[in-house]
């Protein structure tokens, strides 16, 4: 604007030195400045609006700027952080990978050790199975072979107490236990007092029981004497204690018996003096209890045996 000033000056000047033509070529001159100096500081003020705009934009952009730069730097921060992060989580997973190769190959070889041992196991349970089910067989034939045994030991033991139905049952029993037959004969029914002679009554009863055992070709008969626990005297008729008296009443029994036609190889007599008693105490009634000879008959258990053998 001051170049504008000073120009317009000099063409004054200028002007009042010159002729009229060449006044008229600077005044046209002077115009056309003037029309541009009106068009410059148009354009002058809309150039400082855009100026303004522009420091206002770049103040923004540049505030805008500060705050990018800003983030920037915080992602940085972050992205280094993360890259450290990443390279820590790189050397341990590579770490836990051959911590992990190594655990599975243990793996691997404890499960290949685990089939075997299932593989065995298998074969094992197979055998198993095989050997249960012909274990099972063979229970089975047991148990048809105990359950004739039971029939045939209800059957004997139904024949004998139809063979002495006539006695008295205080004077003998006939039970079933433990797969056995007992034939319990109080003392009464067969000897005297201290005596080893069978009385005719208890040899009638004998001998029908005798009837009974020599059908009965698979069974095996134990004759017990029993006493009670008075003390005999000793060397009455040659006998020092009960364990002789319970014996050799045991003896006639079996005696009589075989006279009647038992095999022998069936029979066996045992004294078990006054120590297997019936009832305990010392009253007349406890001791005529005791006082007895017990005939146990057992079947034989060779098939059930052989079973087992086979086992």
């Amino acid at each position: 604007m001051k170049k504008i000033l000073f120009f317009i000056f000099i063409l004054c000047c200028y002007i009042s030195c010159v002729p009229k033509k060449k006044y008229d070529e600077l005044l046209k001159h002077k115009l056309a400045l003037e029309a541009e100096k009106a068009a410059c500081e148009t354009s002058y003020d809309s150039l400082t609006k855009v100026k303004n705009q522009l420091l206002n934009d770049t103040s923004r952009l540049y505030a805008k700027l500060k705050a990018t730069e800003k983030l920037l730097g915080e992602e940085e921060g972050k992205a280094t952080n993360l890259r450290s992060d990443i390279r820590q989580l790189i050397d341990k997973s590579s770490k836990e990978t051959g911590q992990l190769t190594g655990t599975l190959a243990e793996k691997q070889k404890q499960l290949a050790e685990i089939e075997k041992n299932l593989q065995e196991a298998k074969r094992q349970n197979d055998q198993l199975a095989a050997s249960l089910a012909e274990r099972e067989k063979k229970i089975q034939e047991l148990q048809k072979v105990l359950d004739d045994k039971d029939k045939k030991v209800n059957d004997l033991k139904n024949k004998i107490s139809n063979a002495l139905l006539s006695f008295k049952d205080n004077d003998l029993t006939v039970s079933v236990k433990n797969g056995k037959v007992y034939v319990s004969l109080a003392e009464q029914l067969l000897f005297k007092s201290a005596s080893t002679t069978v009385d005719k009554k208890g040899a009638e009863a004998l001998k029908k029981l005798a009837q009974v055992l020599k059908e009965q070709n698979e069974v095996n008969v134990m004759v017990e004497g029993h006493t009670d626990d008075v003390p005999m005297q000793k060397g009455y008729m040659g006998m020092n204690d009960n364990w002789d008296l319970s014996v050799l009443r045991a003896t006639s029994i079996v005696r009589l018996l075989t006279a009647e036609g038992v095999q022998p190889q069936k029979l066996t007599p045992s004294g078990k003096g006054e120590f297997s008693p019936l009832a305990e105490g010392k009253t007349d009634a406890s001791r005529q209890k005791n006082r007895r000879t017990e005939i146990i008959i057992t079947p034989k258990l060779d098939e059930i045996f052989k079973i087992l053998e086979n086992n």
